[in-house]
């Protein structure tokens, strides 16, 4: 799911990460090879307000300095996970149970590399089970190339 310059940056971040209570969602690396931006993820019990963004970017930003991940420039941006909340590991589907997602697979199931769909279960032998068209698709966590849940706004309140 993560490139190996992603998972780096994950590795170094966590530790801190959990010392401060915050949970890593995800870190992405995009944009142009000479000035990327990296955009990590964060997650709190109590959610994420500007106060723990702010503070977050302090420590993350450290730690970017002291790795120098890319020669040159690079942007930062910490954010937290939005609506349209990334899904990494086999515990963030576990807590998206009910909740209609997107992924993208590394092979096709059924001829299908793109699903979207309500997530029924996760076994205890890691396959995600969705409910797509009134039929359920099971798909093994470790084929899953990206995902996330599927944002809604409800304007009708």
């Amino acid at each position: 799911m993560l490139s190996e310059k992603e998972k780096q940056l994950l590795q170094a971040l966590e530790p801190t990460a959990q010392e401060k209570g915050v949970e890593i969602v995800t870190v992405e690396v995009v944009g142009g090879k000479k000035s990327p931006t990296i955009r990590v993820y964060i997650d709190t019990d109590h959610g994420v307000s500007f106060d723990e963004l702010a503070s977050s970017q302090v420590w993350i930003n450290d730690i970017m300095d002291k790795l120098d991940p890319f020669p040159g420039a690079y942007t930062l941006e910490v954010s937290s996970p939005g609506i349209d909340r990334p899904l990494r590991t086999i515990d963030h589907f576990r807590k998206a149970v009910g909740e209609t997602v997107v992924v993208k697979l590394t092979g096709p199931i059924d001829g299908r590399s793109n699903w979207t769909g309500k997530v029924e279960e996760v076994t205890d032998d890691d396959v995600v089970v969705l409910a797509v068209d009134d039929a359920l698709v099971q798909i093994p966590f470790n084929n899953i190339k990206r995902a996330r849940v599927k944002g809604v706004v409800d304007f009708s309140s």
